[in-house]
Parts: structure tokens; sequence; C-alpha cells
């Protein structure tokens, strides 16, 4: 089959890290593989595609030219004439759904979210009927699809968007005498909770903040001056950092003891799972797959949203217990490799691959 990969951008996210892994599993499978980016965006994940040899048309427009996007999408698809259209993220569905109805080309679409805008469930409830399949992302998205979606349950399929890599790095326990290091990894947006996260730090009594502790943010984003505005009026400066955006995660997760994300909603999570695989605890919401993934005083600890009383309560815990860190860290890493391993990965995605062949009669 020839299959147009449509993703809404280019940048560094859940939809996109593992966009090369999801490819390569198509493509040896003996397909033809080409990947329709609608705005470059900021570009953060070119260099991964790059380096693994996607072939990638990007077209230079924004995030809200639909009817020029669609256009360009049409012009493509007239010349190398797909036999599927794959999408990713509710922008890029609706206008494969829109083309492939014109050129009468199956589609099937990704869902990487539990908590879409209330006008993108709406155009998703509309429309779901144009897509032949849909894919959840974790075990919650796919949750989403077939009961607020009311997907019937044989169209929808679920490919975790994770494995669990042997090269990521392990990290080292924590040793008596040591600062305690805490981190966090995501775009620097609303539905991270990193604004809970600085305001449950800013609960902590004096002589929990007297222990020799730093949360170090990794990402970029719209909300980066107001979280940062944030740190500095509560005099958080000593014990909080935003450092930007790093191409390679590893090194700094195994320099951390324990991994938070404190997000308002998730599909699956890449970043917390890549923490889990290097050894670490999570404290996190209990949102998307981590509700599975992370049991409470055994893989980490799982607390409901948007409360940055218990987020911090449950910080100081972890303070004042570090013992307990690498042992849960440990726990992890284990559940994560029996669980999301490369063979599991590659065999979801054939399972995906044998339902488009059944609902279709493409091969």
């Amino acid at each position: 089959m020839r299959i147009a990969y449509i993703i809404n951008s280019a940048g560094f996210g859940g939809a996109e890290l593992p966009t090369p892994a999801i490819c390569r599993v198509l493509q040896e499978a003996g397909h033809e593989v080409i990947v329709f980016v609608l705005c470059k965006g900021d570009g953060l994940s070119l260099p991964l595609w790059k380096k693994s040899k996607l072939n990638v048309f990007i077209r230079h427009g924004n995030r809200k030219d639909h009817l020029a996007a669609l256009f360009w999408l049409f012009q493509h698809f007239q010349t190398w004439k797909p036999d599927i259209i794959w999408t990713s993220l509710v922008r890029s569905t609706l206008l494969g759904q829109i083309i492939g109805q014109k050129l009468n080309i199956p589609v099937v679409s990704w869902r990487n979210t539990v908590k879409p805008k209330l006008i993108n469930h709406i155009l998703l409830r509309l429309c779901h009927s144009a897509s032949c399949l849909w894919i959840g992302d974790s075990q919650a998205t796919t949750k989403y699809l077939t009961r607020k979606l009311h997907i019937p349950p044989e169209k929808v399929t679920c490919w975790p968007i994770f494995q669990a890599t042997p090269s990521a790095p392990h990290a080292k326990p924590w040793q008596q005498g040591l600062p305690l290091h805490l981190g966090s990894l995501g775009r620097l947006s609303p539905e991270k909770g990193y604004d809970i996260l600085i305001k449950a730090v800013s609960l902590l009594d004096e002589k929990t903040l007297s222990i020799p502790f730093h949360i170090t943010i990794v990402g970029e984003g719209p909300e980066r001056q107001n979280l940062q505005s944030l740190i500095n009026q509560h005099n958080l400066q000593n014990h909080i950092t935003l450092v930007g955006f790093l191409h390679n995660p590893h090194p700094f997760l195994s320099s951390l003891h324990l991994y938070l994300q404190p997000s308002q909603f998730e599909g699956f999570c890449i970043a917390a799972h890549e923490a889990m695989y290097a050894g670490l605890p999570v404290l996190t919401s209990h949102v998307g797959e981590l509700k599975y993934s992370v049991q409470n005083n055994k893989t980490g600890w799982s607390i409901q949203p948007n409360n940055p009383i218990t987020l911090s309560n449950t910080i100081k815990n972890a303070l004042l217990n570090p013992h307990t860190l690498a042992p849960m860290g440990q726990n992890a890493r284990n559940y994560v490799s029996q669980t999301f391993s490369p063979e599991d990965f590659v065999y979801n995605g054939n399972i995906v691959l044998e339902k488009i062949y059944n609902l279709t009669g493409l091969k």
C-alpha cells in the first residue's frame, strides 16, 4: 500500500515523536510511506525524522489556513495517489477525511488525548464515520473513542506509541548526603500543569524547603514567561529552573531521582514512560495511560489533577523518604520493560495493519 501519513506539524510532542517508529513498522511490512506536514511549527522533530530517513513533505503555511492546506494535500495526492490516508491529531484528521471522501481513499486516524477542546470533540463526533479505523495511543484514548465518540468497537484499536529501547540509560540511586534531583519533560503549555507544580512547591513548609532538592523542567512553549514569573513571585529560583528544550532527554532523565508529571490531561505521555524506563518513580496526575502505569507506592504516586495541596504533600513525602525512590524506580522500569517492549510495539502495529486489510480489502 501507499500510505500518506498526515501530521499537523514538525514540533516535538506526543504525536510527532513516535512518527519514525510508526512509519518503520509500516515500511517493514512492505508499505510505502510519505509524511505530509501541514505546517513546520517549531521544527524540533526534523533532526529526528531526518536521522530516521523519513520521506517528508513540509508545507509552508500556518496552523489555521485550512483551505490552503487542503488544496496542498489535494495536489500531492492527485500526483502520488495514495491507497490509504493516515491522519494524526484533529486538524490533519478532518482535512484527511475531506480529501479521502473526495478521492475515494480510506482514512485511518489516530487519537492522542482524552480531552480535546469542546469544538474538536463536537467535530470528531460528527465526522468519526469518515474514518474506517480509529487508533488510540493508549488504553484511555481507546476508551474515549468507544465511550465518548460512540465509535463501534470493531472500528477501534489500540497501538501504544512507546517502546522501551535497550539503549536508554539508567538513573543512579540517590545517595545519603547528596541533593535530590527532581524533574519533568514537557511543552510549557497549560495542560501540563506546571503552574500547579510551582504552587505546590510554594506550599512546602520551611523545614521541607531546607532539604537540598531542585526541580528542573525541560521544554519550551507559550507559558514560559508566565511560569518564570510565578517562580519569581514565590521566590523559588533556588528550587525550580526552566532550562529550555533538549533534543536528547536521556542524560537528563538519568540524572534525576524522581520524575514529575502534574498534567491536567494526557493520552499516553511518552516522557513519563521514558522516565519510568530510566528507573525513576513518577509522581503524576491520575490521567491517561498513567492511570494504569503508575501504581501508588509501587512505581510512584498518582494523584488527582489540579490539586496543589495534595501534590505538595506528596512531594514532601518523597523528600522526607528518599530511600524509597530507587526501589520504586526499579519497579517502574520492570513494568515498562514488560509492557512496552519493541516486540510488543511491532506486534500491535501489525494488528492495526490486519484490521486495515480486513476493513478495506487492501494489502
